[in-house]
């Protein structure tokens, strides 16, 4: 079963990719980007995409620019996440048939993305808009779009984002940090996945 939960993998080496990946994919977490400041991001999400994307959705974070979304497209990823609203990276990873998944803190941010073509929104920094936040910025949001909480989101407060509607999540350092072994992985990966489906039951 797959769950709403992306699982940011910032920082990873190409080299551990595989074993990582399989934990998260194991436990039940089956979208995975690789933010482009990572050691050798394309790398790894080349070593992904090979490996596992007839079964789970690969691709970068922080891209930044259309030619990052280029590069990633061309490594086989299918998944683009920013931390910012850009229309113009947003139009062409649309075109690219990519998702698109951009950052937004603000009603005119949001707008603008769906506008862009975006898949989905991040709603980003998450610990500063707060489920209130997000409850507010759903009253005028079109109805069916999906909004990600990211930065302040995880199992000790799922239930409460889940109420003021959060589709889904970012999980980054309380997933994987460098230096993990994937059976640490596995482990955080499977605490999360038990919170969500409690607090999403």
């Amino acid at each position: 079963m797959s769950r709403p939960i992306i699982a940011i993998l910032r920082g990873i080496a190409p080299s551990d990719a595989t074993d990582v990946g399989r934990a998260l994919i194991d436990a039940g977490i089956d979208k995975i980007e690789v933010p482009l400041n990572s050691p050798d991001p394309l790398a790894s999400i080349a070593v992904l995409a090979n490996e596992f994307s007839d079964r789970a959705l690969i691709g970068a974070g922080t891209v930044l620019t259309s030619q990052q979304v280029d590069m990633v497209s061309e490594v086989g990823g299918r998944l683009i996440v920013s931390p910012n609203c850009d229309p113009e990276v947003i139009s062409h990873t649309h075109r690219l048939g990519l998702e698109s998944w951009p950052g937004i803190f603000t009603p005119t941010e949001a707008f603008a993305a769906l506008q862009a073509g975006a898949s989905g929104l991040k709603l980003f920094p998450g610990a500063l808009a707060g489920p209130t936040g997000l409850a507010a910025l759903r009253a005028v949001l079109p109805t069916g779009t999906q909004v990600y909480a990211v930065g302040g989101a995880g199992p000790e407060n799922f239930d409460l984002w889940i109420k003021a509607s959060a589709d889904g999540f970012g999980i980054g350092s309380a997933l994987f940090k460098p230096g993990m072994t994937a059976s640490e992985v596995a482990e955080r990966a499977t605490q999360i996945v038990t919170a969500y489906d409690k607090a999403a039951g």
